[in-house]
């Protein structure tokens, strides 16, 4: 089963501040988001480690 974090963890595991994970996410610059509703964003592990990995290249 994958594991979906909210913007807070997301922005513990960066080491930044959640209004950055949001601000990515708004610009299309961030990690794939899924939104299990209008107020929901979630992030899978995998999603949020390959984005990394793309980034940090």
């Amino acid at each position: 089963m994958d594991e979906y974090l909210t913007t807070e963890e997301v922005a513990a595991w960066l080491k930044v501040a959640p209004s950055t994970v949001c601000r990515w996410r708004l610009a299309g610059r961030g990690p794939r988001v899924t939104w299990l509703s209008e107020s929901l964003p979630r992030y899978r592990r995998e999603h949020v480690a390959q984005w990394l990995e793309a980034v940090a290249a």
